[in-house]
């Protein structure tokens, strides 16, 4: 990233995270429940069809710990675990330029505090994911998306393809992040993610599992 583009970024960050905590309660919870509860029909109906065609399922979901300003996705990790039989692993952080780390997550396993003060599982290493959740701040609708600034997603989701490894990444986010109408450049390390979800629905469209 250049040195222009990221001294714009700064405040864009600054500006999407006042726009996410200036959210209600009411809203914040709403529209929690409803992510969650499209991106489990969006997994399930990808799953009818993949196995009317005889084809292989997806088993392994990287998912994230939810920060309180970040929609919450706790519930459905555990349902996932407990009723539908995924194995769910979260991120950890093992050095500030590294690639992310998954280890499996169970529900009530131990977990720990990470580098940025965010909850990781000490479960054991995760294979790599069928489907990779991605924490977003602000997105464009063409998949482009802004994080929060540090490169990990950027790295491990390059870093998968260079492994050529196939999965899907799917950037969760509010609808406050829409940056639809104004001025965004991503940094040529950006990596566009394959379907961005909302509160106000799927801004990228969802993907299909083949």
């Amino acid at each position: 990233m250049n040195n222009s583009t990221e001294n714009n970024a700064v405040p864009l960050r600054v500006r999407l995270k006042q726009l996410r905590a200036a959210q209600s309660p009411i809203d914040r919870n709403r529209g929690g429940l409803l992510i969650r509860g499209r991106l489990f029909t969006w997994l399930a109906t990808n799953r009818s069809k993949l196995l009317e065609a005889g084809k292989p399922l997806p088993r392994h979901i990287a998912a994230f710990w939810s920060t309180e300003d970040e929609p919450q996705l706790q519930p459905l990790l555990r349902q996932w675990v407990e009723e539908e039989g995924y194995r769910v692993s979260l991120p950890v952080v093992a050095s500030p330029n590294a690639p992310l780390e998954f280890r499996l997550w169970q529900p009530d396993a131990p977990m720990q505090e990470g580098a940025y003060g965010i909850r990781e599982p000490i479960g054991e290493p995760a294979p790599l994911p069928d489907i990779i959740l991605v924490p977003t701040l602000g997105y464009t609708r063409q998949g482009d998306r802004v994080g929060y600034g540090k490169g990990y997603y950027d790295r491990t989701l390059a870093a998968m393809k260079e492994q050529n490894h196939s999965y899907i990444s799917i950037g969760i986010a509010w609808a406050t992040g829409d940056l639809s109408g104004e001025p965004h450049t991503p940094a040529p390390h950006d990596v566009k993610l394959d379907g961005i979800l909302t509160d106000k629905g799927w801004a990228v469209p969802a993907p299909v599992l083949a």
